[in-house]
């Protein structure tokens, strides 16, 4: 329907991306962007490391998988067209055990049914011609990985938006979402706007923006901080692309590993321990009430009954940097704390099922007139520009 003004809760890049997608191909559209902050990419989108996922890890046919080989090729032709970085360094992943190789033969076929460009298997002797300093027995080399600046991209989506005549509302917490005749009405206390359609896409926010929109109580977030060392600037030629670990197939999350960034600098981590805030970038940061909400939550403590030994082992790291660099080791054996320096931290908004299930692909619900993002883990930044195209979709499929 023309002339419809549609709503969306959040200004990080997949909010962005799914608010520039609507304004560009449905004319007459407006669109209107909720953000609590007092400028976009505040939170998961502004503490991203900067990888292009190629679509290595996800399962095929899901949404993930799809979503991220779309969302590349997307993102690729928008950062050429908009001058903005893009590097396609390479990525290996590395196996350094032999009890690994049965998981790295199933990422490569993964891989293979994802149609990622150019990945072939790498011998020991290999993995030295193209990153000397790296050990290893065996690896995936994918030469299209690549690396950019998220928090430019979005600022480019935003810009786009408003170029299109949408708007971009900085410093709009949202209070209240309510239903109204022939729409919905967002409140930031006595500030209402009255929309045709919302989107919901609030990030480390979105469990509680979709409750105020009377969506279903799960999954729910709980956040995990992701932590960062940074090689000292006389040891960043360590490295020359992405070196990534085999993944343990039991986590979401991909093991610590060395990430050049588009400045120069190289990034070693993450982490991942439970932060005590949602927005809790440091370990002094504490919200007593999202300890209480997530204490209240059943899916909490079966989640911790099931992985409490690998949390203490990444406590550990997260105080000590000899301990954080013991896995690093194993991949680029000359590197050690004393080359190191704390770097930065994000926030990951993990969606947890009430059995204590890490739920890994994308979700997304629909409520009437109000689609809800509910999960939007990595690699969502990646894929954000697909992400949109098929929120889009969604949203205006009855039309």
């Amino acid at each position: 329907m023309a002339d419809e003004t549609i709503g969306v809760v959040g200004a990080g890049i997949v909010g962005l991306a799914t608010a520039r997608e609507i304004a560009l191909s449905r004319p007459g559209t407006r669109v209107v962007v909720f953000e609590k902050e007092q400028e976009v990419s505040r939170h998961q989108t502004g503490h991203n490391s900067g990888v292009v996922h190629a679509g290595i890890y996800y399962t095929p046919g899901s949404l993930k998988a799809d979503l991220c080989v779309r969302g590349v090729a997307l993102l690729r032709a928008y950062c050429q067209d908009r001058q903005l970085p893009y590097q396609e360094i390479g990525k290996l992943v590395v196996a350094v055990r032999e009890d690994e190789l049965g998981r790295m033969e199933n990422l490569y076929q993964r891989a293979r049914n994802n149609h990622v460009p150019e990945l072939r298997k790498v011998s020991r002797e290999e993995i030295k011609e193209l990153e000397p300093h790296v050990g290893g027995i065996a690896a995936l080399h994918s030469p299209r990985t690549a690396i950019t600046d998220y928090p430019a991209v979005a600022r480019a989506f935003a810009e786009d938006i408003t170029d299109s005549g949408g708007e971009v509302r900085l410093g709009f917490p949202v209070t209240s979402i309510t239903t109204v005749p022939g729409g919905i009405e967002v409140a930031s206390g006595q500030d209402r706007v009255r929309v045709d359609r919302l989107i919901l896409c609030a990030g480390l926010q979105s469990d509680s923006v979709a409750r105020l929109a009377q969506d279903s109580q799960e999954p729910r977030i709980v956040p995990f901080r992701g932590e960062y060392m940074l090689l000292r600037p006389d040891r960043t030629d360590l490295v020359r692309g992405l070196v990534y670990p085999v993944p343990d197939p039991r986590y979401p999350f991909l093991g610590v590993h060395f990430t050049p960034r588009v400045d120069g600098s190289v990034e070693v981590g993450p982490n991942a321990v439970l932060a005590l805030a949602r927005e809790g970038y440091r370990r002094s940061r504490v919200s007593p009430r999202d300890l209480v909400g997530l204490a209240a939550y059943p899916g909490a403590w079966k989640m911790a009954a099931r992985h409490w030994r690998t949390g203490v082992k990444e406590y550990r790291g997260s105080f000590f940097a000899a301990a954080f660099m013991k896995d690093a080791r194993l991949y680029v054996p000359g590197v050690g704390a004393r080359d190191v320096v704390r770097g930065g931290a994000g926030v990951r908004a993990q969606a947890l099922d009430r059995d204590g299930t890490l739920v890994d692909d994308f979700r997304i619900h629909r409520v009437g007139r109000i689609t809800a993002v509910r999960n939007a883990p990595s690699p969502a930044a990646t894929a954000s520009m697909a992400i949109a195209e098929h929120i889009t979709a969604a949203v205006f499929g009855d039309s």
